[in-house]
């Protein structure tokens, strides 16, 4: 800080307020005056150090009252300007000063060469400053912005500046609030408001621009947010921007889950929506193809991915997946068991999930369908799992059975015991499978034999009454144990089967709904079997066709390990006759690689799709060049027939011997006669020229060229009456790469079109301006308009709208303008001029800027800041 040193007390810095408009002419410098109105009412000595109204009649009004201080003016490469007299202000030390466009570059001979460095020095003065910047100025947005407007931006500010401003207001504005605006000429001159609301104003400029301004704001919002919290040692996370992932069943209550999760993603600025279905090897209970599949229309229309995982555990899975995708919350629906169900088969996959979510937040959302779901098999668990507990049970169980018959060992007889003892081992069947039956029913004989058969506490027999009934109770016990250990495997394949049709069936709709499949197939193929990575190569060249990596090594899918390191096994399957998919990371089981043939032969479809795309893209030009012979040969047949008609009526009227002609009639005759045969042979040339292009028998002779010259020619060849043609700024935009002569053509037939339409005694407005790396040359008239059903009619040969003059040609300008035009690179295609009329738009490719010449190109028009006058006026 600057210290005082007459009073030795440090100066206080002045206070910076930033005005942020979404895009010029939203009303900054309207709301910075407006303020400063209110501050002098309150008492504030305010001043206006400099301020740029663009010649709008509402800002200009509100700077009286204020107390403007002069300017002071510079010469630049002979030219005058005026800028801010920095040093008048520091001397004239106001409370709060108004200084406009915060980005400005100074005309060289200040002290500073951004008018953002003179604001510094006005706030370590202690002086109060406000100001003004567009969003496509900030350094940051600088390239993005020239993305989406094709215009760069040659005046820019850091974005520090403005982040350190102590207040940062946005200045916004609907797009079509803001062209209605233009349009009743509040923002620009009459003269350049078609041009600017074709270029820069579009409505998806104004949308893009808004949405970046919003953004910006919001991001310095957050900023203040974690200076508040670390100012007031708060160390809790406060997280104001969300990823929520919901666990989807197929079952009736996925539709409420989604419509919750996506209300938390909502809340906060940049939430993502993913929804994910975890494929289980023993099937999951109520899965519907039919429900996912509407489930998933819905997550994607509610802005969502879907995801589908392969994976025995679903806890574990569904964890893996939110932590490989970043997520900070999952949601999960209640349980549709009931109480019973829950009592006999522990916790289910929410509790679980609940338990190992650690760092993610899980919600358990209630729905009508809680405990009302069917009572599921036993018996399916992780395999694993199952193994374990079938060996337990088959110890604990005939024990546990023992020790609660032990007491009633009066009461019941033999039967009884083995009867109960022969339940137990088919509880352990259930449990865990056949061999772990097979050790209940061993250790429940001999329990039984111990402690039931007398004579008891001894393994001997003392009747054959009871050494039979005990090996029938085993053999019993086996024969169930078997045939219940096979029903459940073949429960276990049904639903493995019924898995996999889901699987596919998702893969199917996300092919079917993708623009480009191949990757799609590639990315659902990885994630579906928790691959690490998936690359499909070509047989005869190994050179990759498509790849897809996973974000992070997640093991999602897996029954256990992980997939990086040296234990990543490679799975080869082949795709049709000339590629390989290649997967690696885990071990694939045969049930998954039996599915994996199924994903090749849809990504051999995708391959031919693709072939199939490339050959009709191959035949479009042949097409096109169908269209354009089609155009030529009529051109042949209709147009040369008025310039061949005059020409030979005249020569025929001359050597007639029966009429004498004075001097200025046979004068007259040969000027008709000469002019019709020029006009013959540029029209002959040109088609012939065209002709063999077509044919591939001429090379088009394409060479930087300036519009300003070919428009000049054009006009030049026109007759008398179609004189009045205004060109607006042509220079102001690069050179174009075209053929000379044929561009020449097609103005001249377009710019004659519009005269002929043109309202009486209205100019034919001609302006460029420079959009996406491509120049657009607007022909603007203010006829009676073209309605959008004839816009491409208007393109056919022998077509003029209306048909009520057979004097003015036979309608083929157009038709062959649009055709040359494209030859070249370009199109010509059919606007609105707002107000009334119609624009043609003839889009060119840019001229490299290395073969561009000495001529200066910039932005048409510069909505606002200094460069304006500066960069415009100065030829480079």
């Amino acid at each position: 800080m600057a210290r005082d040193l007459t009073l030795g007390t440090t100066q206080r810095r002045g206070r910076l307020r930033v005005y942020l408009g979404s895009a010029p002419g939203v009303g900054k410098t309207y709301r910075m005056l407006d303020e400063a109105h209110r501050r002098q009412e309150r008492g504030a000595e305010v001043v206006v150090g400099y301020i740029e109204c663009h010649g709008r009649r509402f800002t200009e009004g509100l700077v009286d009252g204020l107390e403007v201080l002069p300017r002071t003016r510079r010469t630049y490469r002979d030219a005058d300007f005026e800028e801010m007299d920095l040093d008048a202000v520091l001397a004239r030390h106001p409370a709060v000063v108004l200084v406009d466009e915060l980005a400005h570059t100074n005309i060289p001979g200040g002290r500073n060469a951004k008018r953002w460095q003179d604001i510094d020095e006005l706030l370590d003065a202690g002086i109060d400053v406000i100001t003004t910047v567009n969003v496509q100025h900030l350094e940051s947005l600088n390239d993005v912005v020239q993305k989406i407007t094709g215009i760069p931006q040659r005046e820019t500010v850091p974005d520090e500046v403005v982040r350190r401003a102590d207040q940062i207001e946005l200045v916004d504005m609907a797009p079509q609030a803001l062209r209605r605006r233009m349009a009743h000429g509040n923002v620009y001159k009459a003269e350049k408001v078609d041009a600017a609301l074709s270029n820069y104003f579009r409505v998806g400029n104004l949308t893009a621009l808004r949405e970046l301004a919003l953004l910006w704001v919001a991001g310095r919002v957050d900023e203040g947010l974690r200076d508040y919290r670390a100012s007031h040692n708060i160390d809790q996370v406060w997280e104001t921007r969300e990823r929520v992932v919901v666990a989807l069943t197929g079952g009736p209550e996925g539709e409420t889950l989604i419509r919750r999760a996506a209300r938390i993603a909502d809340r906060t600025a940049g939430g993502d929506l993913l929804a994910v279905h975890v494929t289980r090897s023993d099937g999951l209970a109520g899965a519907s193809s039919g429900a996912l599949a509407q489930q998933r229309q819905l997550v994607e229309a509610l802005g969502g991915s879907y995801h589908v995982v392969v994976g025995d555990d679903i806890p574990t899975s569904l964890l893996a997946f939110a932590r490989a995708h970043d997520a900070t919350q999952l949601v999960l629906g209640t349980s549709r068991r009931g109480r019973l169900t829950r009592f006999l088969t522990g916790p289910g996959n929410g509790q679980t999930t609940v338990d190992a979510s650690e760092d993610i937040d899980v919600h358990m959302v209630t729905h009508e369908f809680t405990g009302r779901g069917r009572l599921p098999a036993l018996g399916r668990r992780h395999s694993r799992r199952r193994t374990v507990a079938g060996f337990v049970s088959g110890l604990v169980v005939p024990a546990l059975l023992t020790a609660l018959l032990s007491p009633f060992h009066s009461q019941l007889n033999l039967t009884t015991d083995a009867l109960i003892f022969q339940l137990g081992v088919v509880v352990v069947a259930l449990l865990g499978g056949a061999t772990s039956a097979l050790l209940a029913s061993v250790s429940a004989s001999l329990l039984l034999n111990y402690f039931f058969i007398p004579p008891v506490h001894n393994l001997t027999i003392g009747e054959t009454n009871n050494l039979v009934a005990l090996i029938v109770f085993a053999a019993v016990a086996l024969t169930v144990s078997t045939v219940v250990d096979h029903a459940t495997r073949l429960t276990t394949r049904a639903a493995r089967a019924t898995a996999e049709a889901e699987t596919l069936s998702t893969l199917a709709g996300s092919v079917l709904r993708g623009a480009d499949a191949l990757p799609a197939l590639l990315e659902k193929s990885r994630t579906a079997f928790g691959m690490r990575s998936v690359a499909l190569l070509d047989r005869a060249t190994g050179r990759t066709i498509a790849f897809s990596d996973a974000v992070a090594d997640s093991g999602v899918g897996q029954d256990s390990g992980d997939s990086s390191g040296a234990d990543q096994e490679v799975t080869e399957v082949p795709v049709g006759e000339s590629a390989l998919l290649v997967l690696t990371g885990r071990r694939l089981p045969a049930a998954d690689q039996r599915v994996l043939t199924a994903f090749a032969a849809h990504v051999a479809a995708a391959l031919e799709r693709d072939r199939l795309a490339v050959v009709a893209a191959e035949v479009e030009p042949i097409r096109a060049a169908d269209r354009m012979r089609t155009a030529l040969l009529a051109a042949v047949s209709h147009d040369l027939r008025t310039p061949l008609a005059a020409a030979l009526a005249s020569i025929g009227s001359l050597r007639s011997p029966d009429v004498e002609f004075s001097d200025d009639d046979q004068a007259e005759l040969l000027a008709m006669a000469d002019e019709s045969l020029l006009k013959l042979t540029r029209l002959v040339d040109n088609l012939l020229d065209m002709s063999r292009l077509q044919a591939g028998a001429l090379t088009l002779h394409l060479a930087p060229t300036h519009l300003d010259d070919i428009l000049r020619r054009a006009v030049d060849s026109l007759p008398d009456p179609y004189a009045p043609v205004q060109p607006l700024d042509l220079g102001t935009v690069p050179a174009v790469l075209v053929d000379p002569p044929l561009l020449e053509r097609v103005l001249a037939n377009v710019i004659a079109n519009a005269l002929r339409h043109n309202a009486p005694g209205a100019p034919v407005l001609v302006a460029a301006s420079q959009h996406a790396g491509r120049v657009e040359l607007r022909v603007i008239d203010r006829g009676p308009g073209i309605a959008p059903e004839d816009r491409d009619r208007v393109f056919l040969p022998f077509q003029r709208l209306g048909d009520t003059d057979n004097t003015t040609g036979v309608g083929l300008g157009l038709a062959l303008s649009r055709g040359l035009a494209e030859a070249m690179g370009g199109s010509l295609e059919v606007e609105d001029t707002p107000g009334g009329g119609t624009t043609m738009l003839l889009t060119l490719p840019a001229a490299p800027a290395e073969a561009d010449g000495d001529r200066h190109t910039s932005e048409l028009p510069v909505p606002e800041g200094g460069t304006e006058h500066m960069e415009e006026r100065v030829t480079r």
